[in-house]
């Protein structure tokens, strides 16, 4: 697969290549967040610019905890989808419950998925913490791709999600 950022083009079938696209979106998002305290601005822009790098997605967005056992849908990129999703839920209901970043190869075999896009075949979703270690809400990619996220995938978005934690006011 290949992904273009800054009129380069990058292909991501090594480890390697992974790591350069990770890389370069950690410098962009870096720039797009400094000296920004919005957080829906900033997430707003996290999952446009992801979206729109990463080959192989058909949808990258956030979901925020509203009270103690629900998240409820915030900004996103891809087609509509599910609003609220009970802590435990889904896979992303199962990271706010684990408080780990979970990584489905295949959604179908994931007890309990909640299917919002019936393409959707694989799927990333890491955990977002506040200042006080509470989880605030997670990061969702969904790929029409079986087996489309690996360890590197997962250790780049958590890299993401850490430069977002850090603009929390």
């Amino acid at each position: 697969m290949t992904f273009t950022l800054n009129e380069t083009v990058y292909s991501t079938d090594t480890p390697e290549a992974k790591q350069a696209m990770y890389d370069d979106l950690r410098s962009q998002l870096t720039g797009l967040v400094h000296g920004e305290r919005d957080w829906i601005a900033n997430t707003a822009n996290a999952s446009s610019l992801v979206f729109n790098t990463m080959p192989g997605l058909n949808w990258a967005g956030f979901y925020f905890m509203q009270g103690a056992d629900e998240l409820v849908l915030g900004p996103f990129q891809g087609k509509p989808a599910c609003i609220r999703i009970k802590k435990g839920r889904g896979v992303c209901g199962t990271t706010v419950e684990k408080r780990e970043t979970i990584l489905v190869p295949d959604v179908h075999a994931f007890p309990g998925h909640i299917a919002c896009d019936a393409n959707s075949r694989s799927e990333l979703v890491v955990p977002i913490f506040g200042r006080n270690g509470e989880v605030i809400g997670v990061f969702d990619l969904d790929s029409p791709q079986p087996n489309r996220f690996d360890a590197v995938d997962a250790e780049g978005i958590q890299s993401l999600v850490r430069i977002l934690e850090q603009t929390l006011a």
